[in-house]
């Protein structure tokens, strides 16, 4: 008997959502990202055509050509990836944007530019795989290692870390979620939560690099993400086409865990069990002072740190007509000679 091909909702199996062979590490946490990558777009059935990924440079950066090799992609400067995200959406809105950065990418060279896409709230999926080193050229301290942290050959971190998420919350981010890349579950339910997300969604996911900083006394190892991790809830995204069930309703309820339920922007649902407190997702205040709490802690705060869905995206506050700019005409581009005599007629 023949091998079954289990194919999804639009009748692809799950070997098309793949890429090329890593070239990292083996045991990379960038390598478990790329996989959940292809398992949430698989079971959302997107269509890989439809997705554009963007990166800049760092081993993260390298990712994107490990998942969805029919898709779109572009390999930006150090630093750089939002602006050219910013183009490739304003171009097409109707694409799909994941981007992928790292510590250094997104938290050194990069942040001035990653904070000013959070706060015009750019539709897309920027993934940040923060391991807390430079593993492309050998190990150095990134902006996110720990204060102390002490690296073979490198010496000791005298410098606190930057909180990818804190400065996400700080520049208005509608959706700042924290994973570790060993949490399979929690990754591709914050993943496909994210996909469906109408605005930037920041997902900083502790990825360990198992070359350079992988000793047991730093926050970003496996063996420190395993013990310390300190779960919000047990999230469970919930696609538009099923029926809404609260089958753990009851029981949720009877130990004092109702669930709650946060709606995204297309309809879909994200259902949110407590695990660990008592805590509300859509405040900003409280998820600031969770972060904190848990960085006094040494605890790896997982899950969906905060969530907004009123702000309008840079797509909403553009008033950018539906069809793509880069399918618009020139004569439909250019403006007439009257409309430019009017212009300068009111200057």
């Amino acid at each position: 008997m023949g091998v079954v091909r289990t194919t999804n909702a639009i009748g692809l199996t799950k070997a098309d959502y793949g890429g090329r062979k890593s070239t990292l590490c083996p045991g990379c946490g960038h390598n478990s990202i790329s996989n959940q990558i292809i398992t949430a777009a698989y079971e959302l059935g997107i269509n890989p055509h439809t997705v554009v990924k963007m990166s800049g440079i760092g081993c993260s950066s390298k990712s994107p050509a490990y998942f969805l090799s029919r898709s779109h992609g572009f390999n930006g400067l150090h630093g750089r990836m939002p602006s050219a995200a910013t183009g490739a959406v304003l171009a097409n809105r109707h694409l799909t944007a994941i981007g992928v950065s790292g510590d250094g990418d997104t938290g050194s060279i990069g942040l001035g530019q990653f904070k000013h896409m959070v706060r015009r709230n750019l539709p897309i999926v920027y993934i940040v795989e923060n391991n807390g080193v430079y593993g492309l050229t050998k190990g150095q301290f990134s902006a996110t290692a720990d204060l102390g942290q002490t690296i073979k050959k490198i010496g000791t971190n005298d410098l606190p870390p930057i909180d990818i998420c804190l400065e996400a919350l700080a520049a208005d981010a509608t959706f700042v979620a924290r994973s570790f890349s060993g949490s399979v579950k929690e990754v591709v339910e914050l993943l496909k939560a994210a996909l469906h997300h109408n605005g930037t969604a920041v997902l900083d996911i502790i990825s360990p690099c198992v070359t350079f900083n992988n000793s047991p006394d730093s926050t970003k190892s496996f063996a420190y993400g395993k013990e310390h991790a300190n779960p919000l809830h047990d999230i469970t995204f919930i696609p538009l086409a099923d029926e809404i069930i609260l089958d753990d309703y009851e029981e949720a309820e009877a130990d004092g865990k109702k669930p709650r339920e946060v709606q995204l922007h297309d309809g879909t649902w994200i259902r949110l069990r407590p695990l660990a407190m008592d805590y509300d997702p859509t405040d900003k205040m409280a998820a600031m002072r969770v972060l904190e709490e848990a960085h006094l802690r040494q605890e790896l705060l997982t899950g969906l740190i905060y969530y907004d869905n009123s702000r309008p995206t840079m797509i909403d506050s553009l008033q950018i007509v539906d069809t793509p700019l880069a399918l618009l005409s020139e004569a439909q581009m250019r403006p007439s000679r009257e409309a430019l005599e009017r212009v300068m007629a009111s200057l």
